[in-house]
């Protein structure tokens, strides 16, 4: 089944992290959305902006199923779009979802090309806010544990763990001595070649991706989910690291969202709770302003390629653009645009060139390289984004 998975809406408000990657591409759970179809035998690819789909490339066949991007799909939802013939669709809470079209219908409105549709009735995650990425994180981070899990056989970890419970998968090449895993409160899933060092203490649920790192004395509180080659020490909270970025020492991140290739220095804090209890408002680059969440509880958003300087202090419900560069005492504003240097005392232009020489250290690092297409897509980003700074 040829899945296009189109931004919609959504890709307005899921910036900073959209600004980066199609909203396809967004982590919540274990896996990120596309990864979601993939692992049901699904073939899937991307209707997104121009400037992203020399990555993400649109695949266009006779007859295909496009699908909005904020969806995580469940079997049940994957076995409703095979039953679908051009010209039908399915809406959810009486909005259309999905279609089959023809190759010349791809890029229309779905709307406008559907004839016939079914109300899909079974609950599924929709990702159309930032904080949605680790409000939901619970749900699909059990849904995606059953879905990778199944028929399958977990490694067994050394006799040096405390395991609470048995709600545990380890894929090969982990290594965890020492560690205290209690999964009554959810499922802990540990990816090939993880580590998880002496003296962490885990509630579940969490996900630690491939060669991602749990740093001594590390405390975890679930819902939360590292991405692939993440490293994290200190206090973490309900909260979602795509991939590729580090939060290795002491410090709390609570109720945050960080992109890839993001830093975060020693003992930086963010505060997910406000000193009057009062709910927390976050920047919406759709609106150009800040928007009520309903959420009490409510952290950090960084984009790709960001980092704070030690002892950093995030207010409740910052959001920090792509490839920003924060230092300094005191807090800073809670909304940081894109390539900005600075902190508390004033923000500067951080320099396109100096970003980019700076992101493909950090890249070379994991050994990845920053090459023509991701410095594109940087470049881009840049010019977009200049109305902010």
């Amino acid at each position: 089944m040829n899945i296009i998975l189109f931004d919609g809406n959504a890709y307005e408000h899921l910036k900073p992290f959209t600004f980066t990657r199609p909203v396809g591409e967004i982590r919540v759970g274990i896996l990120t959305i596309a990864e979601k179809y993939t692992k049901r035998n699904c073939s899937v690819s991307y209707h997104t902006q121009d400037y992203l789909s020399v990555k993400y490339p649109l695949k266009i066949n006779e007859v295909n199923i496009v699908v909005n991007a904020s969806v995580c799909p469940t079997d049940a939802f994957v076995d409703a779009l095979s039953g679908l013939k051009p010209g039908q669709g399915i809406t959810f809470h009486g909005s259309v979802i999905a279609a089959c079209l023809t190759a010349d219908q791809v890029k229309t409105d779905l709307e406008s090309v559907v004839n016939e549709t079914t109300e899909f009735k079974d609950p599924l995650t929709k990702i159309e806010r930032l904080w949605h990425i680790f409000q939901h994180n619970g749900v699909e981070l059990e849904n995606d544990y059953e879905l990778i899990t199944k028929g399958r056989t977990s490694k067994t970890l050394s006799n040096t763990n405390k395991i609470i419970g048995d709600r545990i998968f380890v894929e090969d090449g982990v290594w965890a001595e020492c560690a205290v895993f209690n999964t009554t409160t959810g499922p802990i899933y540990l990816g090939k070649d993880a580590t998880v060092m002496e003296g962490v203490l885990v509630r579940g649920a969490l996900a630690v991706g491939e060669h991602s790192q749990l740093n001594m004395g590390a405390k975890i509180y679930g819902p939360t989910t590292l991405g692939p080659y993440c490293k994290v020490g200190g206090e973490v909270n309900n909260s979602v690291l795509f991939g590729y970025s580090n939060k290795g020492h002491e410090g709390f991140l609570g109720n945050s969202v960080l992109g890839e290739w993001c830093n975060i220095g020693a003992d930086t804090n963010n505060s997910n709770l406000k000193n009057n209890y009062d709910e927390v408002k976050l920047w919406n680059y759709a609106v150009g302003s800040f928007e009520r969440t309903g959420l009490q509880f409510c952290g950090l958003f960084m984009g790709d390629h960001s980092k704070c300087g030690i002892n950093t202090m995030f207010n409740t419900g910052t959001v920090v653009g792509v490839s920003a560069n924060i230092f300094g005492s005191g807090f800073p504003r809670n909304f940081i645009p894109s390539f900005s240097w600075g902190g508390a005392q004033g923000m500067t232009n951080y320099k396109l060139e100096k970003a980019l020489e700076t992101a493909s250290r950090v890249m070379a690092r994991r050994k990845k390289e920053l090459d023509a297409v991701e410095t594109d897509i940087l470049t881009r980003v840049y010019e977009l984004t200049k109305e902010y700074r």
